[in-house]
């Protein structure tokens, strides 16, 4: 039990030295995450619909 006791002092220590990024980049990083998800999920959305298109058309040949 002490392990575990010594763990969360050590995480809470480290906690407190962890530099968090203010309102406007937390805004602007959320910003590109969010943009850049929506763009590969579009990309990887009309590659997918591609192939499957290629396949069909390779099958019924």
């Amino acid at each position: 039990m002490n392990k575990v006791t010594s763990f969360f002092r050590d995480v809470f220590s480290e906690m407190r030295k962890t530099s968090w990024p203010k309102s406007k980049e937390l805004t602007k990083y959320t910003i590109v995450v969010t943009s850049t998800v929506i763009i590969m999920a579009l990309f990887f959305l009309v590659v997918d619909y591609g192939i499957s298109e290629l396949f069909r058309w390779y099958l019924d040949l």
